[in-house]
């Protein structure tokens, strides 16, 4: 994606080939890819989204019960 210069391999994600992503930062937008497909597409926040997304996560607003 245009604009992002540096991606990283999430920290959760597993080492057994399943489940992995990476998120990159650019001018303003937080990128995410699938690490296994990075030409499959990605989904592009603005700063101020991701920063709420990842309050709710930390807050554990989309845990079940």
């Amino acid at each position: 994606m245009d604009g992002i210069t540096r991606w990283r391999k999430s920290s959760r994600s597993n080492g057994n080939g399943g489940m992995c992503v990476e998120v990159g930062g650019g001018a303003g937008i937080v990128g995410v890819r699938d690490t296994k497909d990075r030409d499959g597409g990605t989904l592009a926040f603005d700063r101020r989204s991701w920063s709420a997304f990842l309050g709710a996560i930390k807050g554990q607003r989309f845990d079940l019960p």
